[in-house]
């Protein structure tokens, strides 16, 4: 069933069929005994269907990058010529015409930006939460988003928008929890005065994002549906908010501020630990994105580290380049066969659930 289902999910999303027709199909498939021959034995069947490229389903053809760019332009001509209002619309009618007709994913995730930037303005202009004060505008703002993208995903079915929605959603909890905290406590400033606090209920909620991509990762770990596609673009988010709160929590800096990159240098080692952290995980679970995410941090680290060196400018900072480079091109290169001996250290009970190595 799962094999005919994945079958199905692809058809869908090559053009052939609709996703509802995919749905009506399956039960009536299976009703009438309609099985998927699986190959013996089950590891060969695993090895010709795994692919280790970690291509995520967007990018099809030069045709949808065309489509795309013709949507961001006509979309942006459109934002500065006509009121916020009518964005929308314009928004939709492609929507139907280009990913609910003929299944394009590319110009999907534009559309999906671009209703994700949409809903940014139009929050920013009836509230404002720019006080960054954790109060009912901030709450009311965030909570735009998960209803719309909700509202779009539930229609179209684009896997950043659901990806959205949950990170959203996670946020809207986030600041949910705060407000609850201040409001037993009675102190409008709680957690002004309890930065550690903050940094840790930040750090639960990057945890609950990092959850529910793996959710969608080890549902799939073959990596031949969608889960697949919803589980990259929540790792994608994961990552940079697992690296600032726990680096925000590890080392909170001088004066009172969390992650203050002007003291840097005493939390270099916090980060670059962290990061190593990042790039272990990515390793296990086969996600590039972990270690991607984190080589920003990382430069940001090693330069740091030069700075308060007696290294001069230019010194330092081909210095940095080249050892982030050096990173990048060791792991790079060497992905499989250093995810090979993370695999064989684990659980077989463990392993098994992960992407083959």
């Amino acid at each position: 069933m799962t094999e005919l289902r994945s079958i199905l999910d692809e058809a869908g999303r090559q053009g052939l069929i609709s996703p509802e027709a995919g749905e009506r199909l399956l039960p009536f498939l299976i009703a009438h005994g309609v099985a998927v021959a699986e190959a013996q034995p089950a590891m060969a069947a695993e090895g010709q269907a795994w692919s280790d490229t970690e291509t995520p389903r967007f990018v099809r053809g030069f045709h949808d990058v065309l489509i795309t760019i013709g949507v961001v332009v006509a979309l942006g001509g459109l934002w500065g010529l006509a009121p916020l209002y009518a964005v929308p619309p314009a928004i939709l009618v492609l929507s139907e015409i280009l990913v609910r007709r003929q299944r394009l994913a590319l110009p999907a995730v534009g559309l999906t930006i671009a209703l994700f930037c949409w809903t940014f303005l139009l929050m920013s202009r009836v509230l404002t939460p720019w006080t960054f004060e954790i109060g009912a505008d901030l709450t009311q703002f965030i909570a735009g988003f998960p209803i719309l993208l909700g509202i779009y995903y539930a229609r179209y079915r684009v896997p950043l928008t659901l990806a959205l929605a949950i990170m959203s959603i996670l946020a809207l909890v986030l600041t949910l929890l705060l407000r609850l905290a201040q409001w037993l406590s009675g102190n409008p400033a709680f957690f002004v005065d309890h930065l550690a606090l903050l940094a840790a209920v930040s750090l639960a909620c990057a945890l609950g994002l990092f959850a529910m991509a793996l959710y969608f990762d080890l549902g799939d770990r073959l990596r031949r549906t969608t889960r697949s596609d919803i589980a990259f673009w929540l790792h994608l988010g994961a990552a940079p908010a697992l690296l600032y709160s726990t680096v925000s929590l590890l080392s909170l800096g001088e004066g009172g501020r969390i992650f203050d990159l002007a003291n840097m240098s005493a939390q270099t080692p916090v980060v670059v630990a962290t990061v190593a952290a990042l790039m272990l995980i990515g390793l296990i679970i086969d996600r590039r994105a972990f270690v991607t995410s984190g080589l920003l941090s990382l430069g940001v680290a090693i330069f740091s580290v030069f700075r308060h060196g007696s290294a001069t400018v230019d010194t330092y900072i081909f210095t940095t380049l080249i050892v982030v480079g050096a990173i990048v091109l060791i792991i790079g290169t060497g992905w499989m066969p250093l995810r090979r001996l993370v695999l064989r250290a684990l659980p077989p009970a463990i392993a098994n659930r992960l992407p083959p190595g």
